[in-house]
Parts: structure tokens; C-alpha cells; sequence
């Protein structure tokens, strides 16, 4: 299992250690799973809650799970993040307390941007 202190990635996405949660977010509901990225494959990379209530996640409120590029987590114990694949899977990352902002890879098309895809 891999660590870090302020910034790791894991395929899809980056983590990094922020000294606050912006205000205004709208909390997504928790059960006992976050995705914190969504894999084009369908081999998505998730945190597994032991128990409820140690993560919270935050996003604009303006923001679909469809066009979500950016979300904040509250994590109050480690908690890893695993992608969910039987073969080639990235090594699961254990996320230290603290506050954090995902960010979703994307790329620039003509359009706009969208989802990085392979």
C-alpha cells in the first residue's frame, strides 16, 4: 500500500492536501463507498469506509457526477483508495487525515474539456 503526505496520484486522478474546504460546497452523499474517480473501462477508483461517517465529500452544487473534475474530502481516519480491477490495477493509496482536493484528469478538445480517455 502506498503513502504520502501532500500529493499522490493513482491513474486517473491526483489527491492533494489543502489547508481548507472551500465554503459553499454541497456534500455528496456517503454510504459506505466514495468514488472519487470514475475509470472510462469501468474500473473505478474507490474509498471503501469501514465506517460511516469518516469521509465526507464535497463538490459545487452546479457540478453532474457526470462533469465532476474536481471534489474535496474531510477524511477523519486513513482510509484507502483502491481500483477496483482484477489485473494491471494501480497499487491501493492509504489517504492520512486531513482535507483534500481530487482532481479528475481531463483533456482540452475543440469543444471544451472532457474526461481524459485512453
Amino acid at each position: 500500500m502506498k503513502t504520502f503526505k501532500n500529493m499522490a496520484a493513482q491513474g486517473d486522478f491526483v489527491i492533494i492536501r489543502v489547508d481548507s474546504i472551500p465554503e459553499g460546497l454541497e456534500e455528496i452523499n456517503v454510504t459506505n463507498k466514495i468514488v472519487v474517480a470514475h475509470s472510462e473501462t469501468g474500473h473505478d477508483h474507490v474509498m471503501v469506509l469501514e465506517r460511516p461517517g469518516t469521509v465526507q465529500a464535497f463538490k459545487d452544487s452546479k457540478t453532474s457526477e457526470v462533469d465532476l473534475y474536481e471534489m474535496f474530502l474531510l477524511v477523519s481516519e486513513p482510509t484507502p483508495i483502491e481500483h477496483m480491477r482484477a489485473w494491471r490495477t494501480h497499487e491501493t493509496l492509504l489517504v492520512p487525515p486531513g482535507r483534500y482536493k481530487i482532481r479528475r484528469q481531463r483533456e482540452y478538445i475543440p469543444q471544451g474539456f472532457r474526461k481524459a480517455a485512453d
